[in-house]
C-alpha cells in the first residue's frame, strides 16, 4: 500500500497545478479558524463575535466545522479526476502498466491515494476544532467535549466517498472537466428520482427517504445542515424546528456501499478498457 501511495504522490508532486490544488484544499477548511476571530460592528450601537455567540461550544463545534469544511472538497476533487486525465493525456497509464504496475494496482494507487489525503484533512479538521472549542467553549469536561466526535468520521466517510465518485467519473470519460460536469448531471438526476417518488407515491417524506439512497444525497446527508440546531440552543422552546442530526450507522453503510461501488466500476472500466 505504501508503495502504491508513495507512487501516486510523487505524480502529484510533480504537477504544478495539483500541488497549488491540493495546498488549497488543505488550508481552506482552516478559514473556520478566521471567522471564530471575526468581530462586526454595527454602526458602533453593538459588535457582534461569533465566537461569543456560543456556535463554537462543545459538542456542538464538531458538528458546525466539518459542515462547512466538507464545502471544500472541491478542490481535491479537481485533483482526484486529473490524476485520472493527466494518466491518460501524458501516456503514464500505459507505461505504468508497461513497467510492471497490474490494473488492479493502478486503481488501488488512486483509491489509497484518495484514502490518505482523507485522513489527513479529517485529522487537520479535527485538530483545529479541538483548538478552537478549548478556546471558546465553556465546557470542558472530557465526557461533552469528545460527545460528537463521530461527526471526524462522517466527515472521513464523506471525503472518501465523494472522491471515490470524482474517481469513477474520471475513469468513466477521461477527462477532468467533463467528469466535474457529470456532478452536476448526477445532481440533476438525483432531483428528478426525487420528484418520480413523489409523483408515485404521493407523500414528499416518502421521496425524500428514496432521494436519500442516491450517491450525493446520501454523501450529504452524513453531516445535516446545523443551522437549525444552532437557532435551537438559542431558542430551546422552539421545538417546531427540532430534527434528526446525528449520525447513523446505516447512513454510513449507504456511503461506504457507494464507495465500494465506485471503485469496483473503475476498477471494470480500466480492465475492459483497450489501452
Amino acid at each position: 500500500m505504501l508503495r502504491l501511495i508513495k507512487l501516486e504522490l510523487q505524480k502529484l508532486w510533480l504537477n504544478k497545478v495539483s500541488r497549488i490544488l491540493i495546498f488549497v484544499s488543505f488550508i481552506l477548511p482552516f478559514t473556520v479558524l478566521v471567522l471564530s476571530s471575526i468581530k462586526i460592528n454595527f454602526f458602533g450601537f453593538f459588535t457582534l463575535e461569533l465566537g461569543e455567540l456560543g456556535i463554537f461550544n462543545f459538542p456542538i463545534i464538531w458538528h458546525i466545522t466539518t459542515f462547512f469544511a466538507s464545502y471544500f472538497k472541491f478542490f481535491f476533487a479537481i485533483v482526484v479526476v486529473s490524476m485520472i486525465g493527466n494518466e491518460y493525456s501524458n501516456k503514464t497509464l500505459k507505461q505504468n502498466l508497461i513497467d510492471g504496475l497490474s490494473k488492479k494496482e493502478f486503481i488501488l494507487s488512486k483509491f489509497y491515494t484518495i484514502i490518505f489525503f482523507s485522513a489527513c484533512a479529517t485529522v487537520l479538521i479535527g485538530l483545529a476544532t479541538f483548538l478552537i472549542g478549548l478556546y471558546y467553549s465553556s465546557y470542558t469536561e472530557a465526557s461533552i467535549i469528545f460527545r460528537e466526535i463521530e461527526f471526524l468520521l462522517a466527515y472521513f466517510v464523506k471525503l472518501v466517498g465523494f472522491f471515490s465518485l470524482c474517481l469513477f467519473f474520471g475513469m468513466l470519460v477521461k477527462r477532468s472537466a467533463f467528469a466535474l460536469g457529470f456532478l452536476v448531471i448526477l445532481y440533476i438526476f438525483e432531483w428528478l428520482v426525487f420528484w418520480g417518488a413523489y409523483e408515485a407515491f404521493g407523500s414528499a417524506d416518502t421521496a425524500f427517504k428514496v432521494k436519500n439512497f442516491m450517491p450525493l444525497e446520501s454523501m450529504y446527508k452524513l453531516i445535516d445542515q446545523p443551522a437549525q440546531r444552532i437557532v435551537m440552543t438559542k431558542f430551546p422552546e422552539k421545538g417546531d424546528l427540532a430534527y434528526d442530526y446525528a449520525l447513523h450507522w446505516y447512513e454510513i453503510a449507504v456511503v461506504l456501499g457507494w464507495t465500494a461501488l465506485f471503485i469496483f466500476l473503475s476498477y471494470r472500466l480500466l480492465k475492459k478498457r483497450d489501452l
